[in-house]
């Protein structure tokens, strides 16, 4: 009953795309997932997060997503409905919640197992856990004695009214909540390690989807990728282009090191500060690898086309960034690499 040609371990918009590929295929699969529910890490992002472009340019394979209610680009809550629908539509099987504590080598394949003792074996495993469960924290953190929180863990602006915020790191997610908690907080200080870079108003997802497929064919046919800026660059939504006209969009560089109330910058200059929200990235969620001898220091697994492990080729990994597929950590961009992925194990 436990036994597979495929077991995808993750059902968030990365495992989903994999699963309608596989749906496809004349091969046995199950999809293990940690969550209570659908919606991958989008049921954890905070409740204003919207995406940065229409919902028809942010769909799965084989079924776009609706429209958004009000206009506009779809909110958090709807792309998890959409997410949800997309898994009982291709009546995707999932088992949830199961968390997965280890992939291991077996004579006819991986073995999977779960933090209850379950045991699942396939003859190829689809890693796609994402990067939300392993937030990254700067060790200094520790010095801290105040309110601090990963962007992982943060949900609405109110729960900072009234205070000194300091928000920590240059990517959209730093500007997104920089924006909404400087119209609550007492003060609110953004801290980038390098200049922020702002996207012109009339850029967003559609532009980066466009500029991310051409850099994918430049490479593909041999030819050096278009000039394109960086594709990290921040997104000029709305909230944003509001925080921008009350003059509040502007940083800080890094300070040297914190004090239990504090943040202190090279040149001496002090800072009280009762908040801080950290804005600092992920890490590939890989834990379960571990058995396999496969994450190098970087965190990261080795791979090659198709996401495909190269000291295990029984392993592909799927959806934790450009190194496992170009743009696959999104919405717009997993359809290619779960293509390719499950390709690459029909004919392995």
């Amino acid at each position: 009953m436990n036994d597979f040609d495929v077991v995808v371990v993750g059902a968030g918009q990365a495992g989903l795309a994999a699963g309608y590929f596989l749906r496809r295929q004349k091969q046995s699969f199950v999809m293990l997932d940690a969550g209570e529910a659908p919606g991958g890490a989008w049921r954890h992002a905070w409740d204003s997060l919207t995406l940065f472009s229409p919902a028809q340019y942010s769909s799965l394979p084989g079924w776009p997503m609706p429209p958004a209610a009000a206009g506009g680009y779809p909110s958090r809550d709807e792309v998890i409905a959409y997410l949800a629908a997309y898994e009982a539509r291709y009546a995707l099987q999932v088992r949830r919640p199961v968390r997965v504590a280890a992939v291991r080598r077996a004579e006819a394949g991986l073995v999977v197992e779960a933090e209850d003792g379950a045991r699942w074996t396939a003859r190829a495993v689809i890693s796609a856990t994402g990067t939300w469960s392993a937030p990254y924290i700067p060790p200094l953190a520790s010095d801290f004695a105040g309110k601090q929180i990963h962007s992982a863990r943060y949900r609405r602006a109110q729960d900072f009214a009234g205070l000194s915020v300091l928000v920590v790191g240059g990517g959209n997610s730093g500007a997104q909540i920089l924006a909404e908690v400087s119209r609550h907080a007492a003060s609110a200080t953004w801290v980038t390690e390098r200049p922020p870079v702002f996207l012109p108003d009339e850029v967003d997802g559609r532009v980066l989807f466009d500029r991310a497929t051409a850099r994918i064919t430049a490479e593909r046919e041999g030819r050096p990728p278009p000039p394109q800026g960086d594709l990290g660059n921040i997104v000029m939504v709305p909230p944003v282009v509001e925080a921008r006209a009350r003059g509040v969009l502007t940083s800080r560089p890094p300070f040297a090191r914190l004090e239990a109330d504090a943040a202190i910058w090279p040149d001496g200059s002090r800072l009280s500060v009762d908040a801080i929200i950290w804005c600092t990235g992920f890490r590939p969620a890989l834990a379960h690898l571990k058995p396999l001898g496969l994450v190098e220091p970087d965190g990261r697994v080795r791979v090659g086309a198709a996401g495909q492990a190269l000291a295990e080729p029984r392993l592909f990994l799927l959806g934790y960034g450009d190194w496992t597929g170009s743009a696959s950590a999104t919405l717009a961009g997993v359809t290619r690499a779960a293509r390719e992925t499950v390709a690459a194990i029909a004919f392995a």
